[in-house]
C-alpha cells in the first residue's frame, strides 16, 4: 500500500509561481516511477507531467512543457512540481500518483487526495 499526500497548493496571479509537493509512504518510493495530473470545473482529468524512477526521464502535457518543472527526491519520498507563469488555465485540483510503470495515461496504481491550484486573472 502506497499513500501519496499532496501539498503546496493555493491562490496565485496570473504570472505568479507555486510549488506542489507530494510526499509517499507505505511502500518503497525509488520503485515508482511519479505523475501529475489536473482536473478543472467542468472538464475530464488531464495528464501534467510524469517522471520515471531514476528522474533521469520526464514528459509533460504540451500546454505546460517551458513552464512547470517535475523532480523528485528519492531520499526524501518526495516529488515535486514547480509551476511558474501560472495562467487562469492552471486553475484545477492537481493529483499526484505512482505506478511501477512510466506513463502519461492515468491508470496509476495509487493516487493522493488532490490539492487545489487557483490561478486569478
Amino acid at each position: 500500500q502506497v499513500q501519496l499526500i499532496e501539498s503546496g497548493g493555493g491562490l496565485v496571479q496570473a504570472g505568479g509561481s507555486l510549488r506542489l509537493s507530494c510526499a509517499a509512504s507505505g511502500g518503497t518510493f525509488s520503485m515508482y516511477a511519479m505523475g501529475w495530473f489536473r482536473q478543472a470545473p467542468g472538464k475530464e482529468r488531464e495528464f501534467v507531467a510524469a517522471i520515471s524512477v531514476s528522474g533521469r526521464s520526464t514528459y509533460y502535457v504540451d500546454s505546460v512543457k517551458g513552464r512547470f518543472t517535475i523532480s523528485r527526491d528519492n531520499a526524501k519520498s518526495t516529488v515535486y512540481l514547480q509551476m511558474n507563469s501560472l495562467k487562469p488555465d492552471d486553475t484545477a485540483v492537481y493529483y499526484c500518483a505512482a505506478d511501477i510503470l512510466f506513463r502519461s495515461d492515468d491508470d496509476y496504481d495509487y493516487w493522493g487526495q488532490g490539492t487545489q491550484v487557483t490561478v486569478s486573472s
